[in-house]
């Protein structure tokens, strides 16, 4: 009889990075950072349509549409010289899945904002640090304990 092999597939999983204090950065670039920082973006990925999603989102400050977001990416790519990359109806929605996923923002219905349109320190600390990061490390604990 064949055994069952279990898949590593992790349950959830996040990157965090340090990098130096914020500084004199423009709200794009402190956004990048932030990417950079939570494992959104990678470093020197130059596919990084997912800091102009995010800084639509976080700048308009409503529910937009999937759509309506690309209309704004490929208006901010365009006003600051940058390639066309990721510009995909289907790369936006797969972005915005990401953001979803570490909690920073929400869908309702068809549209998507920053989550319960509250602060982003506020959703670092009460959804990724409070929930998501200590569920993490107290299953990574649970694998220490076991190994003795």
């Amino acid at each position: 009889m064949a055994k069952k092999v279990s898949k590593d597939i992790p349950l959830a999983e996040i990157t965090l990075r340090k990098y130096e204090k914020p500084g004199e950065l423009s709200k794009r670039d402190l956004i990048k950072k932030l990417c950079l920082s939570v494992g959104l973006l990678q470093p020197g990925d130059s596919r990084d349509v997912i800091v102009d999603i995010f800084h639509t989102l976080k700048e308009k400050g409503k529910e937009m549409s999937s759509e309506l977001i690309r209309e704004e990416v490929v208006k901010i790519r365009k006003e600051l010289n940058l390639p066309l990359k990721g510009i995909a109806g289907s790369n936006i929605r797969r972005q915005l899945r990401r953001l979803r996923d570490i909690h920073l923002i929400e869908k309702i219905s068809n549209d998507y904002r920053i989550n319960e349109n509250e602060s982003l320190i506020n959703l670092f600390e009460e959804k990724i640090e409070k929930f998501y990061l200590r569920s993490i490390v107290d299953r990574v604990k649970e694998y220490f304990r076991a190994v003795k």
